[in-house]
């Protein structure tokens, strides 16, 4: 089993920055692909940005030039920098992460999820 902890979310105002951290723990063999999503209240669940393990990178085209995703693999942890942050990226933003485990069974995660708030 696989879990996942996210922290670093709040209260920032408008053009203001934070720093989401998410850590995996458990029986993990290697983690492949990591991402961040994110719910707005009465939308769908929708990706923000995503890493593999050679750390190459996907972003949604609203959060290019603004957000920065990267991952610490000997932790275990992915990161999600959010600069210029606007009332629209104002949401719960979920950690995924996809891999193996040491016993040889694929394994998809999510983390409890963060509220992230932009506001003046």
């Amino acid at each position: 089993q696989v879990q996942l902890v996210e922290s670093g979310g709040g209260l920032v105002q408008p053009g203001g920055s934070l720093r989401l951290s998410c850590a995996a723990s458990g029986s993990i063999r290697r983690i492949n692909a990591m991402g961040w999503y994110r719910q707005a209240q009465g939308k769908q669940r929708e990706l923000v940005a995503a890493i593999t393990g050679r750390a190459t990178t996907n972003y949604a085209d609203y959060v290019k030039g603004r957000f920065t995703i990267s991952r610490d693999n000997a932790k275990n942890t992915v990161y999600l920098q959010m600069n210029s942050l606007k009332p629209e990226d104002t949401a719960v933003y979920y950690c995924n992460a996809e891999g193996l485990t040491y016993s040889s069974r694929t394994f998809g995660s999510w983390g409890q999820g963060i509220q992230v708030t932009v506001s003046s």
